[in-house]
């Protein structure tokens, strides 16, 4: 016959079933597809009102604004030029060590603007900057 028998060969199978791992898979995709839904649901319920509050003015950051064509605002209050940025931001910081700083430049401004008016804010001993961008 064209069977072969244990005694014949004694050689170990070299190929591995994997139809058993498949169908293990497919069952976990299958759980994992019913009980995603399940998960994201939150819980819906109606929060009660308050009195509305304002930050405190101190805690605030600064806000710089460079737009497309390059003018520098502090605080929406234009500037002449990155000298009298850095001696502004001298005067911030004199009054709050601890200011951060808020910087809003526009797409279309030229990246060295940029770096010149980052190199302004760190000559003038700020520390706390973040880049502010728009989500959509």
């Amino acid at each position: 016959m064209a069977f072969k028998t244990q005694s014949e060969s004694d050689e170990a199978m070299s190929e591995i079933n994997v139809t058993p791992l498949v169908d293990v898979m497919l069952v976990l995709v299958i759980i994992l597809l019913v009980t995603a839904p399940l998960l994201t649901q939150s819980v819906h319920v109606t929060l009660p009102k308050t009195a509305e509050t304002t930050a405190d003015v101190k805690d605030q950051p600064l806000q710089l604004g460079v737009d497309a064509q390059g003018v520098i605002t502090l605080n929406k209050l234009p500037l002449a030029d990155l000298a009298a940025l850095e001696t502004a931001l001298k005067n911030e910081l004199l009054q709050n060590p601890e200011i951060g700083l808020h910087l809003y430049a526009d797409q279309d401004v030229v990246y060295s603007k940029v770096a010149e008016v980052m190199a302004a804010v760190q000559h003038a001993g700020i520390a706390k900057i973040a880049f502010v961008t728009l989500q959509q």
